[in-house]
């Protein structure tokens, strides 16, 4: 099983950020390899077990279902229902910590996953490289911070 492990410091209050990253459905509003994003079922994208289902600028087709959102915690996670890249058993946990040195928050995005055999580094870099650091940069811009300074850890 592989495991992707993203972590970065957001300058800008967690209240903030989860307000961003709290709406499962907002994705298509600030991740640039997101077109497009619908919740089935017309359910609110707060409630556990809702799938959405949208659209990467290429086109593909991807269903994402969530598995538990904390308001308490600032956490989600999800996981994979229909993807064409080979990410097996994709489940993904998404958490903020509040940093109270400058009033910032703390983003840790992990997923662990089965992949085919001998793509197991080529799969772990695009999760990591192409969703999570391409999210934390979007994000950023989508809320009007300036870039990071260093690589993300």
């Amino acid at each position: 099983m592989v495991k992707v492990v993203k972590s970065t410091i957001m300058d800008a209050p967690v209240e903030a950020v989860w307000e961003v990253l709290r709406d499962f459905n907002g994705h298509d509003q600030w991740h640039p390899a997101v077109a497009d994003s619908a919740i089935e079922r017309g359910l609110p994208s707060d409630k556990i077990g809702c799938v959405r289902r949208f659209h990467l600028v290429d086109g593909s087709e991807l269903r994402e279902q969530l598995l538990t959102l904390s308001d308490a915690d600032m956490a989600f996670s999800y996981c994979l229902l229909d993807t064409p890249v080979p990410l097996l058993n994709y489940v993904a946990h998404v958490r903020l910590v509040p940093v109270t040195d400058g009033d910032r928050a703390f983003w840790y995005w992990e997923s662990r996953f089965d992949t085919p055999a001998g793509r197991e580094e080529e799969l772990a870099t695009m999760v990591g490289e192409q969703i999570y650091e391409g999210g934390f940069a979007a994000v950023r811009e989508h809320m009007g911070l300036a870039p990071a300074e260093t690589g993300e850890a």
